[in-house]
């Protein structure tokens, strides 16, 4: 499995925003997902008209990562205007003489921001009526993985971003990425364990840390300090619980997060919860809660489109250039039912509330 450092990743940030922003209003989609997103637009915000939608401003935090800029791509297509948050003075800088900032699209723009600063993150969440906090972050050593100092930083930017955005004003509410393996990490050994995995359920601490989990440990903590937060300060939060996010080059272009979901593949395939989701349908859901929660919309939501079976295992280790086993393990004997069941019950009653919604008053 080749190594993709920091460096090269970030390039291929900028060199994907820049081409969102010099592009024409929008963004290059097929025409029947453009007709689907037309159609939901006034449901998804409970009722607004186009003109009140496309007053809102909103935040994303790393938002030129693999799903962050997805999610400004949606956020874009539904008439926001979108402020993307650079982490450094460098990426900014290179931003701006390269020309990425020269943009005929007046509904986005980048600030900077430190996420180790509250004060910092406060000031660029002026103004905006909500932040969508994506969680993105690459080793800073420059390898592609997830140490447990990473975890740290990561709980540590969610509280950050959690009290930055109770203390300003123009925040109504925020949607946090969050991930699958936040709710599925159990001691098996106990026979009293549901089988059943949804929003209700969270991994253990001790065991992510006892497996040396920091991916998963570093996503469980930072969700639970957030919720921590946002019931101390009043503040609306949702969490998308996100299987492993795939699509057009997610490897090459999200490596870090890719290989340390990974961790532990072979127990999850084994249990029935490994499974994926495609980037954009995650960006979707993502812009779809934040518009319901102005209605009743609410707490944890678990995304995924695929449990992962033999085929999709091969399919994955193709994509991944890695030996199938490594994702599945040995297969040859006898297939044992998988003991769990994941439901995104939640999630999917959502997504079909707003289209019924929508074609009822459309």
């Amino acid at each position: 499995m080749g190594i993709l450092g920091a460096e090269e990743s970030t390039r291929m940030e900028l060199e994907e925003l820049h081409r969102m922003l010099v592009a024409p209003a929008g963004l290059e989609r097929r025409k029947d997902e453009e007709d689907q997103f037309k159609e939901v637009r006034v449901s998804s915000e409970g009722g607004m008209d186009t003109d009140d939608v496309e007053k809102l401003v909103v935040c994303v935090t790393s938002g030129v990562s693999y799903l962050g800029l997805a999610i400004v791509n949606e956020l874009l297509l539904r008439g926001y205007s979108v402020r993307i948050i650079a982490e450094n003075q460098d990426r900014l800088r290179e931003m701006e003489t390269s020309g990425e900032m020269r943009s005929t699209n007046d509904n986005i723009s980048v600030v900077m921001a430190n996420l180790t600063e509250i004060e910092s993150l406060s000031e660029a969440f002026q103004g905006c009526r909500g932040v969508f906090h994506t969680s993105a972050f690459i080793d800073p050593a420059g390898l592609s993985g997830y140490t447990k100092y990473m975890a740290e930083i990561e709980v540590k930017a969610s509280e950050n971003v959690m009290k930055a955005c109770a203390r300003t004003p123009s925040v109504r509410k925020c949607v946090l990425t969050s991930s699958l393996l936040a709710c599925i990490w159990r001691d098996n050994s106990q026979y009293d364990l549901s089988s059943l995995v949804n929003h209700d359920s969270w991994s253990d601490e001790s065991l992510c840390t006892d497996k040396k989990l920091w991916y998963s440990l570093g996503k469980l903590r930072a969700e639970k300090v957030a919720w921590r937060v946002a019931k101390e300060s009043g503040l609306k939060l949702a969490t998308i619980c996100a299987a492993l996010t795939t699509g057009p080059e997610f490897y090459r272009k999200n490596p870090t997060p890719t290989i340390a979901y990974l961790k532990g593949a072979q127990e999850m395939y084994a249990n029935g919860l490994l499974a994926t989701v495609d980037v954009n349908r995650l960006a979707g859901a993502h812009v779809r809660v934040f518009g319901a929660m102005d209605k009743n919309a609410q707490g944890r939501y678990l995304c995924f489109d695929n449990v992962v079976g033999r085929d999709e295992a091969e399919k994955l280790a193709r994509e991944l250039e890695m030996p199938t086993n490594k994702i599945c393990g040995d297969v040859s004997g006898d297939i044992i039912p998988a003991r769990f069941q994941l439901s995104n019950e939640k999630l999917s009653g959502l997504m079909s509330t707003t289209f019924r919604h929508c074609y009822s008053e459309c």
